[in-house]
């Protein structure tokens, strides 16, 4: 599949300071019956932003702002846990979100984000404690030094795995990085006399 690449990433935030943010908040398993990601960013966070009519909540957050600023996505502790339903990273791709912020990212979300195009960084409490403290601020993402720069001069070095994030700055996900390196697989499959089976 192709994905937007992603060198440097500039946007405001949007804070969701709860804790424990579950791939169930993120997305009710009631909508886990489609195959497509089209439409998924609707239901994003449903129970939190509509009542149990579908009235839409306007104090949620999610209802306040618009999507095309707002990349970034600063969540509380321990975010994207429980269940590792892969819906959950297609609808914060499909709202818009192109980054998740926290102090620690449940490691099946973490990798089921960056295959679907979503940086998962987990930066320091102190920069965690900032952006919380400063929601809407601008930040720049820049994968290709693996920094996180906040308006307050304040710099965070994040850990990402190489694939991955070779495949974010490629555009690309799993899939489509073998379908790019097909020469270079079939060419070693010539030298060695190896073929998939």
């Amino acid at each position: 599949m192709s994905l937007d690449p992603i060198q440097t990433l500039r946007s405001q935030t949007i804070a969701m300071p709860q804790e424990n943010i579950d791939t169930d908040q993120i997305i009710p398993a009631r909508y886990l019956t489609t195959t497509t990601r089209e439409g998924l960013g609707k239901v994003l966070f449903y129970d939190w932003r509509y009542d149990v009519d579908g009235t839409v909540k306007a104090e949620a957050v999610l209802n306040n702002v618009d999507p095309e600023g707002h990349a970034i996505l600063v969540g509380g502790h321990n975010f994207g846990c429980g269940s590792s339903r892969e819906h959950a990273p297609w609808a914060l791709a499909d709202y818009g979100f192109k980054a998740v912020l926290s102090t620690k990212i449940a490691d099946i979300f973490k990798s089921n984000a960056i295959k679907n195009g979503i940086l998962a960084i987990e930066v320091s409490p102190e920069a965690h404690a900032w952006l919380m403290d400063n929601p809407g601020a601008e930040i720049e993402i820049d994968l290709e030094e693996k920094k996180v720069r906040l308006p307050n001069q304040m710099v965070e070095n994040f850990e990402i795995e190489a694939f991955g994030r070779r495949c974010l700055l490629d555009g690309v996900d799993p899939l489509g990085f073998l379908q790019n390196s097909a020469e270079e697989i079939e060419a070693y499959e010539a030298r060695t006399g190896k073929h998939a089976a």
